[in-house]
């Protein structure tokens, strides 16, 4: 029997259990030969793989103080995971199902986990992190090297960083480690290329018609899991200290709250690719063509049986077609020309791709997307470093008010959409007038958040207030005769001012005490000679006023993330209902590229550099600008929401034309119908029977 013909009989669904293939008894009793262990393992694998994509974002500002990185340059990094995922994903969809598709899942997750150990390395080969720069090795961290010590004892410091501490060595070290992390989130984004559009054409390929909507769903619900849980590990791991597997002698006097701490950024990237590593293994046993399913699943039977009409003859009912539809095509570039050739696929591909583009209703939908997915982009690398920075919480926190608040919410205003058209056969007049009202609101709930935020801190040397506070002067004289290093960096706090100096000899100390208790111990510093009374102050920054807010700002984000995802889903069927019916798996994929290369790419480095620019304090690295110290507040907070709110406003914009241009063809419609047939309705709901043709929208 040769291979088409036993590819044929597998694909039978009605085909006696023991005359489909001469081995099938054998098969069914290997659990890699069923579909529903294949959705389980998917299911995990891409769970895990969501996890150590979204796990950078997680830990962003901490990466950036450990290696001292702009904003730009982080954001940068978290788009390279882009980069490397659009560079293959034409060569996915050439090969499609032409190669042993859980094989090719199992060497993508592979990579990834190759990635994100390659991710961790940079924590192995650095040197230990030293939280008082200007203290020498042989003297413990965070004692005399910051106090003030008279300049007949201690020269001058010198305008630029000695160049004892920036060798070729230290500066080849930093570019290397660089350059590592780039190489792991390019490789990451390229072991996810394979990953989801493979298990999807592999479970709609042999699970049972009416049980593939089932799957996918689930595979879908238990894949929103995974940005939550990367945040969630994000706020667990950073809560340890760097350095946890190397801790120096007797310790360390630093809290999390502590401005300078560093959290065990790395041991999440181990976590999250032992994780995929595991998940990955039974991919290379999986057959690269199993039995197709023959049984429907009883339970799911009865929910289409309550909830629509049932299954006839085989046929998709309208429940699944609207279900199955929009999930199997989530990356359509994969199922595109199975039959061309390499020249065939290149010389079709441009001539569909203009035909695409062309669409007004597809270009004004693709476009609403890109701006929501860069409104996202740029909110979920940014939004933690926003927090600690606006409100003074911990990264750890953060991570879990957006892991525990945010995603959630996003998740639920998915279901919601999809809900919504489902449950009210919504036509296309109607899901552009539900994504109308999303991006209102969600535009509207932005409002707000210009005004709730913390002022700027104020800081000796830095910030320059009218009214002449005492410490605000650039050289107070109260510390003339003290020799402070230039590139130290140990604030503590003045009480009675709320005025924060960059080093204890800034405010001239020149003592240090401990107070030990049973849990941890607490630095002050005494005689200082810019303080009133002289101290003693306390170590860290200086505590915020309206830390309290930062509850209700994340309600009101968590909020508009649900209304944003309400237009996911009708916004997705405009595209399906909206082009030709050979075009359509084309246009999704196109769509998901257009995404990539528009919004996921340029955003990060578009927020990052607007989040520059309002740096006041650059900490400076072997004379170059490193990681910033302090930002300005109310610039910070206009720029990254007045960022947001631009991208919500252009995809209103968006969805208005859309919803005008609907207006107009259904006028047009109803025209022509008065002429021909009075009174047929002509409204279509997006939600139809596989008796019914998609109704097509005019160019």
């Amino acid at each position: 029997m040769s291979d088409k013909d036993t590819k044929a009989m597998m694909s039978t669904e009605d085909i006696p259990q023991g005359k489909a293939s001469p081995n099938s008894q054998d098969l069914q009793r290997s659990v890699f030969y069923s579909i529903k262990f294949f959705v389980l393992c998917h299911s995990l694998l891409q769970l895990a793989q969501l996890m150590i994509s979204g796990y950078l974002k997680s830990s962003i500002s901490t990466v950036e103080k450990r290696f001292g990185l702009s904003s730009q340059t982080s954001g940068l990094l978290a788009a390279f995971n882009e980069v490397g995922n659009t560079a293959l994903i034409v060569f996915v969809s050439y090969f499609g199902s032409r190669v042993h598709r859980p094989r090719l899942i199992g060497y993508g997750a592979v990579l990834v986990a190759l990635a994100g150990l390659l991710m961790s390395l940079p924590h192995f080969i650095s040197e230990p992190y030293r939280y008082d720069r200007a203290s020498p090795v042989d003297m413990p961290q965070d004692f005399e090297a910051s106090l003030c010590q008279s300049k007949t004892l201690v020269p001058d410091p010198t305008p630029a960083p000695s160049n004892s501490s920036c060798s070729s060595y230290t500066e080849t070290q930093h570019l290397a480690v660089v350059g590592i992390m780039f190489t792991a989130q390019t490789l990451l984004g390229m072991g996810g290329v394979p990953i989801q559009p493979f298990g999807i054409s592999y479970i709609d390929d042999f699970a049972h018609n009416s049980n593939s909507p089932l799957y996918l769903g689930i595979l879908f619900a238990v894949t929103m899991m995974g940005p939550g849980m990367a945040y969630g590990l994000g706020g667990l791991m950073l809560r340890l200290y760097v350095d946890i597997d190397r801790m120096p002698e007797g310790g360390i006097s630093l809290t999390s709250k502590d401005p300078r701490w560093v959290g065990a950024w790395w041991l999440g990237f181990l976590i999250s690719a032992g994780a995929v590593a595991l998940a990955a293994i039974p991919y290379f046993f999986f057959p690269r063509e199993m039995p197709k399913e023959k049984h429907e699943l009883r339970f799911w039977r009865k929910v289409l049986t309550v909830s629509d009409s049932p299954v006839s003859k085989g046929e998709d009912s309208p429940s699944e077609q609207s279900l199955r539809e929009p999930l199997e095509k989530q990356d359509g570039l994969v199922q595109i020309a199975p039959d061309l050739t390499v020249i065939q696929f290149i010389k079709v591909f441009p001539r569909v791709l203009l035909r695409t583009l062309r669409h007004p209703i597809f270009l004004l939908v693709v476009l609403s997307q890109v701006c929501m997915s860069s409104m996202v982009a740029g909110m979920a690398t940014f939004l933690p470093k926003f927090l600690e920075r606006q409100f003074s919480v911990t990264a750890s926190y953060a991570n879990l008010l957006i892991g525990g608040l945010t995603i959630p919410s996003a998740i639920i205003g998915i279901v919601v959409g999809g809900m919504l058209v489902k449950r009210l056969h919504l036509g296309p007049m109607r899901c552009g007038a539900l994504c109308l009202l999303g991006a209102l609101f969600c535009l509207l709930l932005s409002l707000p958040l210009f005004f709730m935020g913390c002022p700027t801190h104020r800081i000796a040397g830095i910030t320059h207030e009218p009214g002449n506070l005492p410490g605000l002067e650039q050289f107070p004289a109260c510390r003339g005769n003290c020799s402070c290093p230039l590139d130290d960096f140990n604030p503590i706090c003045d009480p009675s001012t709320h005025v924060e100096y960059l080093t204890p000899c800034q405010a001239g100390c020149t003592s240090r005490v401990v107070q030990e208790a049973l849990d941890k111990s607490q630095v002050f510093y005494a005689n200082c000679s810019c303080v009133v009374g002289g101290g003693p102050v306390p170590a860290g920054s200086c505590d915020s006023a309206c830390s309290h807010l930062v509850l209700p700002f994340m309600f009101l984000v968590s909020l508009g993330a649900a209304l944003a995802s309400l237009t996911h889903t009708p916004s997705f069927m405009l595209i399906l209902r909206g082009v030709k019916k050979e075009d359509k798996t084309l246009a999704v994929g196109i769509q998901f590229m257009l995404l990539r290369v528009l919004a996921w790419m340029p955003s990060p480095v578009i927020h990052g550099s607007a989040i520059d620019t309002t740096c006041v304090y650059w900490a400076q690295s072997c004379g170059r600008r490193a990681v910033c110290r302090y930002y300005d507040h109310d610039l910070l907070r206009n720029r990254f929401v007045g960022l947001q709110f631009f991208f919500k406003t252009g995809s209103l914009a968006c969805f208005a034309l859309i919803l005008a241009i609907l207006r107009q063809q259904d006028k047009e419609e109803r025209t022509q119908v008065t002429v021909s047939i009075p009174g047929l309705q002509q409204q279509q709901p997006l939600v139809s029977g596989p008796e019914k043709k998609p109704e097509e929208f005019r160019a």
